[in-house]
């Protein structure tokens, strides 16, 4: 089993469900210490920390709100208290609210902005002043940002913004050695993902795939541990479409 990760610490927001809960669980396979990171379900981020230890790993589970800059800079504080330092970042927490631009409200913008650009950008903010030289920030964009599909105007534009942030910080850390890049999913199969489609809906999205399915949660892990692996130090400022070769 590869233990590519052992001795490092790996912080997973939005840790406890779909793609956070499938990366917390590969990296702490791979030897991290996760940190688990939730908002409110409490039961669902201890069972992923219960996993990682049963299978011999360190794991925590840290509650915080990351749409506010004083709780961020406050876990990745207990982060590093925890584990001694941190090494991994992956911004996963995220939200989407699918509505055609002409009936987007502003409420819409401030919760899907707050979380998905501001939350992110203040994660990104604290991992660059708090990683160790050499770490790794992974951030999960989306392969909607690529098409045109109505009703994820507000979404592919927040995922947008997350993209160029990826890029002019991996110029900024790169001295230090510490790798930024995005990974953009396709269609994957989440509550997050399932909101408001039917199930022909979904058969239709994973029939644009050369799979000819949508992806599953340890799909998109999968390449979270690529780029946070040690063999990832020459690949920085990329957006990495793991989608199945999704095509419009």
């Amino acid at each position: 089993m590869d233990k590519s990760l052992t001795g490092k610490t790996a912080l997973v927001t939005g840790g406890s469900r779909g793609i956070g809960r499938a990366t917390a669980l590969k990296l702490g396979a791979m030897g991290a210490a996760v940190v688990v990171n939730y908002m409110s379900n409490t039961a669902a981020a201890e069972d992923v920390v219960d996993k990682i230890v049963a299978q011999g790993g360190k794991a925590v589970a840290i509650k915080a709100n990351m749409v506010d800059p004083a709780a961020i800079e406050t876990l990745f504080d207990q982060a590093i208290h925890e584990f001694g330092g941190l090494d991994i970042v992956v911004n996963n927490a995220g939200l989407a609210i699918y509505k055609p631009i002409a009936e987007v409200t502003e409420d819409d913008y401030e919760q899907l902005f707050s979380l998905n650009v501001k939350g992110l950008l203040f994660s990104c903010q604290q991992a660059a002043r708090k990683l160790a030289d050499g770490g790794r920030i992974i951030n999960i964009s989306t392969s909607v940002t690529k098409m045109m599909l109505p009703n994820y105007g507000l979404y592919a534009a927040s995922k947008g913004a997350v993209e160029e942030l990826t890029k002019v910080l991996a110029k900024e850390l790169g001295a230090r050695g510490i790798t930024v890049n995005a990974i953009s999913p396709g269609p994957t199969d989440t509550d997050l993902f399932r909101q408001g489609k039917s199930e022909e809906q979904i058969r239709q999205l994973g029939s644009m795939a050369a799979f000819n399915r949508i992806g599953t949660p340890e799909d998109i892990a999968g390449a979270v541990a690529l780029l946070a692996s040690p063999e990832s130090g020459w690949i920085t400022g990329q957006d990495i479409c793991a989608n199945g070769g999704l095509t419009a």
